[in-house]
């Protein structure tokens, strides 16, 4: 078991320093990160306001998280938004199957019509979905696209209500109401959306017969089609007052925001401590909300804070409890599911449903209590105690609440905490495993609210220096534009791993491959990731790669090259994608090793895997100079053959078992292969160049891509490729761009944001590093799809073509992993 780690340098002055003040970032992100603990509880404020939408979880299900300062006899919101209940009047196929007809034979007519006879139409059981696509399908949809027609009758009229549509996608969805289109998504993917229909259409939904009908495209991996339709109920609000946002400031560690409530000064700071040579903070599931509080005259206040079972729901009409206690000198507020069902449920667009989330402060004038959400707004509404609330909702559940009271005459400074108790944590090979803040299961979430309590100071002005030195360190590297990305992309990226510890000791950083399938210790996640967790401690870098060498050197995984994945989060038990990509993904496993050997300046960690790496480096040997049709990690681009980046991959590889071999004394191993490498990568110039480029595939002139894998024989100088090469790319990189990013090949103008960056990161000074740089940051500060930050993005237009919230961001850090390898 690993106990302890080393601190860096760098941390240790930190910790040492005065609080430092940050460069303030002037990027308005695509949706601002504020709780960020792991794939399950990660919660994103969606509007450019705290209090303009709902809290949100990275899926885009509601998060509620409700916050308001009482001034006086004034109460003003400054977080959230006070949810509206809503009822089911056509269910989704997650809460109960669905009647309707569909075909995957594209239709002639107007299919969506109420009048078209759709007799030649199978029956079937809604949600439609891929085998992997979402447990919540109903009935098998294995081609690429789908048309669906949901007859449903109104014994009510619903003039004057408010109505949306509800429905989940993967990938491109047309919905129609009567006749009439609603939704045309484009390119895209989304989970439990909404679209309220206007006055006009309301008034049409009268009793009576009517008509959902829905195209479903699945341009690729898995594919899924839901709706219904939901209406509101008429509840009062009882904090219509909002506070007025002056700022809100995206740093690494932590999300600020400053309001005026009245005459009153309020600041809001989200703090996750997530300092990444500290792996009890790396896996502590507590987070800060820290509140300062400015008055030039004495006051009496209070502070609100409200959470909704949903944070500890799949499904918002899962049965849930909710309770209150009180340890030390801490009040805590608890909610799960009732049923409990532990590491039951795997998926992509799924939330969790065991374990519990908690909400805890101060016990010092301060309460906690639970009941139905319009009870607990109308007691602290009226200055009474929530404690005396009592009872569910309308909607059955019980939210959690925290207040506090203080009188304010100059400054006050306080914070509550939010947390998540998931039991257990990841099913590694059949054997449930808890999270490493409570590896050995003897530790309390209580007693780690306590010392989280204790060390709160501590840890903020270590973040608030971090944080400043971090605006300092990566504008000088990148300029302004990068460190701002950077301070974007840090907690995202962490946020989507899941830190255990496997049964012999190894330690495993699983990700989970957010919006994309679902899986689980991803291989070529974990490449573009690697260069966040590489850069600030390697033994995470080891922790990415841990359970891929176990499962091959186990016997689990016979296949002569690395494997995908080891399963669909949470359950770790065996690869579940059905595609392999072996040059791929042994590339990347060869690669990666060779990089932490650099990072620690010895190979041990590749010696103790040196067989099943030699396996992998005769099989991309044999077959990595020209690969057959197979997918890379761009795989949302297709199958295809001759892939000269992927060539790339495959030769880098080769080479960086070479100068491990070197660095263990294996000379003759290292001489042989060094060789084979460069001999490859000579033929790979031939085969790849057309003139002033080199193109996508070796057998198609005219076509060209990014060759970002070409980076790491830059950074450590390997001298497998000319160097002409990399210089020709930029060069022609540079005639290529569009207003939002290079693309990522010719034939699409989407991009990957992490690629820009490796392929910046090729060029040989600052000022053109900045020119790729700056399209990315243009794109996210004027991006119109509004989700935790995408890496799949269009460059000639301000939307995302699909991800998000995943954890491949971390490859942005690339190029401050440059500068490290550089000062060895």
């Amino acid at each position: 078991m690993i106990k302890r780690f080393f601190t860096g340098v760098m941390m240790i002055a930190l910790a040492l320093t005065a609080t430092a003040q940050s460069t303030k970032s002037s990027l308005r992100a695509p949706a601002y990160p504020l709780i960020t603990i792991d794939p399950n509880t990660s919660a994103w404020s969606y509007t450019d306001e705290l209090y303009g939408s709902t809290v949100k979880h990275w899926t885009e299900r509601p998060f509620p998280l409700l916050g308001v300062l009482k001034v006086g006899d004034e109460s003003y919101r400054f977080m959230g938004t006070e949810e509206v209940e809503v009822y089911a009047l056509l269910s989704m196929g997650e809460d109960a199957a669905w009647d309707g007809k569909y075909t995957t034979k594209m239709p002639s007519g107007n299919w969506f019509s109420p009048k078209f006879d759709d007799k030649g139409w199978k029956t079937g059981k809604g949600a439609f979905g891929t085998p992997d696509s979402e447990k919540a399908s109903k009935t098998a949809w294995n081609e690429e696209k789908i048309w669906v027609r949901r007859p449903f009758k109104l014994d009510q009229d619903l003039n004057g209500k408010t109505v949306y549509l509800e429905y989940s996608h993967d990938d491109d969805v047309v919905l129609y109401l009567d006749g009439k289109e609603i939704v045309n998504s484009g390119p895209a993917t989304g989970k439990n959306k909404r679209v309220k229909l206007s006055p006009e259409q309301t008034a049409k939904l009268t009793r009576g017969e009517h008509l959902i009908a829905g195209y479903c495209h699945n341009t690729g991996g898995n594919g899924f089609f839901d709706v219904g339709v939901v209406v509101e109920k008429d509840t009062p609000r009882s904090f219509e007052k909002t506070a007025q946002q002056i700022s809100v400031d995206v740093q690494a560690m932590q999300t600020h925001y400053t309001f005026r409530c009245g005459d009153v000064d309020l600041k809001i700071t989200f703090t996750a401590p997530l300092f990444l040579d500290d792996l009890n903070l790396v896996a502590r599931p507590v987070n800060y909300i820290s509140y300062d509080i400015k008055s030039d005259t004495p006051r009496e206040m209070s502070i609100y804070f409200e959470a909704a079972p949903n944070w500890a729901l799949n499904l918002p009409s899962q049965a849930s409890t909710s309770s209150t206690s009180k340890q030390g000198n801490l009040l805590f507020a608890k909610t799960g599911s009732a049923a409990q069902p532990v590491l039951q449920r795997s998926g992509d667009h799924i939330n969790i449903d065991w374990g519990y989330f908690y909400l805890a402060g101060s016990d010092q004038n301060a309460h906690v209590g639970t009941g139905g959400s319009q009870a607990l707004r109308k007691a602290f509404a009226a200055g009474n105690d929530i404690t005396a609330v009592s009872g569910a909702g309308s909607d059955g559940h019980q939210n959690i609440a925290y207040t506090k009271s203080f009188l304010v005459n100059g400054t006050h400074h306080d914070h509550v905490m939010v947390g998540y108790d998931d039991v257990y944590s990841i099913q590694y090979f059949g054997e449930n495993l808890r999270g490493y803040w409570n590896v050995d299961g003897k530790n309390s979430i209580e007693a780690v609210f306590a010392k989280a309590d204790q060390q709160y100071k501590t840890l903020r002005k270590r973040a608030d220096a971090f944080d400043a030195d971090f605006m300092r360190q990566y504008t000088a590297t990148g300029g302004k534009e990068y460190a701002e990305l950077c301070a974007l992309a840090y907690r995202q990226s962490i946020a989507a791993h899941k830190l255990v510890e496997a049964p012999n000791g190894d330690l495993m950083l699983l990700s989970k491959e957010n919006d994309s399938n679902g899986s689980i210790g991803t291989v070529d996640v974990t490449y573009p990731s690697a260069p966040l967790y590489l850069y600030y401690n390697p033994e995470l870098a080891k922790a990415l790669l841990n359970f891929i060498f176990a499962y091959s050197e186990s016997g689990k995984w016979t296949k002569p090259f690395a494997a995908h994945d080891i399963g669909t989060y949470p359950l770790a038990n065996g690869q579940t994608y059905g595609g392999d990509m072996p040059v791929e993904e042994s590339g990347n496993m060869l690669i990666l090793t060779y990089a932490i050997a650099r990072m620690e300046q010895h190979a041990k960690y590749a010696e103790k895997h040196w067989d099943v790496l030699t396996t992998w480096t005769d099989y991309l040997v044999e077959n990595g100079l020209d690969p057959d049709n197979q997918l890379c990690t761009d795989d949302f681009a297709g199958h295809f053959a001759h892939n000269a980046n992927l060539s790339i991959k495959a030769i880098v590889g080769i080479g960086s078992y070479a100068k491990m071999a070197a660095m263990l004394g294996k000379k003759d191993i290292a001489a042989k292969y060094e060789a084979i490498a460069k001999d490859m990568a000579a033929k790979w110039k031939n085969m790849a160049n057309d003139g002033d480029h080199y193109r996508l595939t070796f057998d198609k002139s005219g076509t060209w891509s990014q060759k970002y894998n070409m980076v790491w024989d830059k950074l450590f100088d390997m001298g497998l490729f000319d160097k002409d090469i990399i210089d020709t790319e930029i060069a022609y990189y540079l005639t290529k761009q569009n207003e939002y990013g290079l693309p990522l090949d010719n034939r699409e103008t989407y991009t990957k944001t992490d690629w820009i960056c490796w392929t910046a990161t090729m060029a040989n000074d600052k000022a053109t590093f900045e020119q790729f740089v700056k399209p990315v940051h243009h794109f996210m500060n004027n991006c119109t799809t509004r989700t935790p930050m995408s890496d799949w993005v269009f460059t000639d237009k301000p939307v995302r073509r699909g991800f998000k919230a995943r954890s491949v961001v971390g490859g942005y850090f690339i190029k401050m992993l440059e500068e490290k390898i550089a000062a060895q």
